[in-house]
């Protein structure tokens, strides 16, 4: 007998991704009717607790047809990265899969879904004043100045970011001050295996019918209370370098109740916005490869797809939606 640690046998894990506004979480409760399963977020915005509506987290109803975790519960002045995330959806995944559900990640930021599913570097967390000293430092000096420090010290990482990356070089020399390596050694060092056989199901739209129904969703959004819901946010939490504040719609209405912009400014880059992010998005997703794409609407489709994936079999490609 092998006296090493044995593998933990892996277990199923469906993803739900894709752009914004594409139908993920009408997906996940039509598989939620026919499968048990319990929905995990994987959307950097609906964490936090102050915007559910404008960042069009699950309602009351939605949550109670299967169990919904990690929505609605970050203060909008804190950041989940995605080693935070990676370690609470971990947790979340196990927990699932314990009460004898199948888990399913579902969302749109894909470093989170990276995060989860391949780890991330084990870089230790970095004392607040040291990342405060260094934005500071970059703020007077320039972005370019430290990237051109970072270049002396940790030149592969620096190749990769632009010279006006202000986080990513701010991170960096952070990471090297208090660990005495540089990102790219961290980034080196090998991840343990994940204890998951995963099934990636992508929900896409042509980009002419998205478009639309993100317009309908930004009006509704305001229609239902998403001025008065940022506005209970801003008394909460007034400051604009918040990073709940940084989202999509968070950033206009914050712009709108300081005066910086008319309701109809508000809106029309609301949707601007919007359909800019979900374009990257897509552009994300598509690179790819073992995402099985489908239509919202392609209910059969997908729950076929799933039940093939639980028999362990290997779902089919073959007339998968491309767009």
């Amino acid at each position: 007998m092998n006296a090493g640690k044995l593998e933990e046998r892996p277990f199923p894990l469906l993803c739900v991704l894709g752009a914004t506004g594409t139908g993920k979480s009408g997906v996940a409760l039509f598989l939620a009717d026919n499968f048990p399963v319990g929905v995990i977020n994987a959307d950097s915005r609906q964490v936090y607790a102050d915007f559910p509506l404008i960042t069009a987290q699950p309602g009351r109803a939605e949550r109670e047809v299967c169990p919904h975790r990690l929505y609605g519960f970050l203060p909008t002045s804190e950041k989940l990265g995605a080693g935070a995330y990676a370690r609470q959806a971990e947790a979340c995944v196990r927990e699932e899969r314990a009460a004898g559900r199948l888990p399913v990640p579902v969302g749109g930021t894909g470093l989170y879904f990276r995060a989860l599913l391949e780890g991330i570097a084990p870089i230790p967390e970095i004392p607040p004043e040291i990342s405060s000293r260094l934005e500071d430092r970059c703020l007077n000096e320039g972005s370019p100045a430290l990237h051109a420090l970072l270049a002396d010290r940790d030149p592969d990482y620096a190749r990769k970011i632009h010279p006006r990356d202000r986080q990513r070089i701010c991170r960096a020399l952070a990471v090297l001050e208090h660990t005495g390596r540089t990102v790219s050694w961290w980034h080196a060092r090998p991840l343990p295996r994940k204890p998951f056989r995963v099934l990636k199901i992508g929900v896409t739209l042509p980009m002419p019918e998205l478009e639309m129904r993100l317009e309908r969703r930004i009006d509704a959004m305001l229609a239902e209370g998403a001025v008065e819901e940022a506005r209970a946010a801003l008394e909460r939490c007034p400051d604009p370098t918040a990073p709940g504040w940084s989202g999509i719609g968070c950033a206009e209405l914050f712009r709108l109740l300081s005066g910086e912009l008319s309701p109809e400014q508000c809106r029309v880059l609301w949707r601007k916005n919007t359909r800019a992010y979900a374009k990257r998005q897509n552009t994300w997703f598509r690179a790819d490869r073992e995402i099985i794409f489908f239509r919202p609407d392609e209910r059969d489709r997908i729950a076929a797809c799933v039940a093939a994936f639980l028999r362990g079999a290997a779902p089919a490609r073959a007339g998968a939606t491309a767009y």
